[in-house]
């Protein structure tokens, strides 16, 4: 089970999309406060309707569970 902080800078977000590529072996098995694209390999998370608008300075979580073993995977984030 991992949780996820998208934190807005100075500026405010008006939607947001994380994103990290798993390791051989493991699959996103359920989602939280967050839209998944994929379950294996590359995933990404794209906020849903009530989370989308973050004010400067404030934040949002959102998590998912997993399955499988292996190394730790790095998130990358982008926002729009």
């Amino acid at each position: 089970m991992a949780t996820v902080r998208v934190t807005a800078g100075s500026t405010p977000l008006n939607g947001w999309t994380t994103g990290l590529t798993l390791p051989s072996g493991t699959a996103v098995t359920s989602t939280w406060n967050a839209t998944a694209q994929g379950t294996t390999g590359p995933v990404s998370f794209t906020n849903v309707a009530y989370n989308g608008a973050v004010p400067a300075g404030g934040y949002i979580e959102f998590g998912f569970q997993g399955t499988g073993t292996g190394p730790t995977a790095t998130p990358t984030c982008t926002a729009g």
